[in-house]
């Protein structure tokens, strides 16, 4: 035996024996590497599931909001809502083209109040503001002044929308106020 093998570690004089023990751990760190990049992996795709979820769950509360809040306008377009206060009315919105309903929609305007518009605030130039004023005679005091109060009166409704997604029951509720001019004697039902 020469010198140079009995000083040196067993890997160098037994070659064999050095590589399977080199095989043995590549093939462990290969399996480590395997797994951190599977749990990366499943990671990443239950977080895009997520986000496509949450993007999904937006999209459907933005056309009830959107459904909810064009069925107010058109209550107000049509101010028969204050003819027929505390009625329900339901209509309903297909989204995307679709030929279904998708989403229903129950409107109701409540009266909240009627307050009597004073005749200082009117704008005699306003056509609208003189028929307020035409019929309003002198009750008492001063001869040739006018009571404080017009022929008119402003009625303040509450109109809320409440749209429903038929497909998955969310809901979504959209209140907006609306000032209506009723005459003076028009009380809230």
């Amino acid at each position: 035996m020469s010198l140079m093998n009995s000083l040196s570690p067993p890997c160098i004089r037994h070659l064999s024996l050095c590589r399977s023990r080199q095989k043995g751990l590549t093939l462990l760190i290969v399996l480590i590497m395997l797994l951190l990049i599977t749990l990366i992996s499943i990671t990443s795709f239950k977080l895009s599931n997520a986000n496509l979820q949450v993007i999904g769950n937006m999209q459907l509360r933005n056309q009830t909001d959107t459904a909810a809040q064009a069925a107010i306008e058109n209550a107000i377009s049509k101010p028969v809502f204050s003819t027929m206060p505390n009625i329900p009315v339901t209509t309903y919105v297909s989204v995307g083209g679709s030929t279904t309903n998708d989403i229903q929609v129950v409107t109701t305007a409540t009266c909240l109040g009627i307050q009597p518009i004073a005749i200082s605030s009117l704008d005699l130039n306003n056509l609208d503001d003189i028929g307020c004023v035409i019929g309003a005679g002198q009750q008492n005091g001063v001869e040739g002044t006018v009571e404080a109060n017009s022929m008119c009166a402003n009625s303040v409704w509450d109109i809320q929308a409440v749209a429903t997604d038929q497909s998955t029951n969310s809901t979504s509720t959209v209140h907006q106020g609306e000032a209506l001019r009723v005459p003076v004697t028009a009380s809230c039902p």
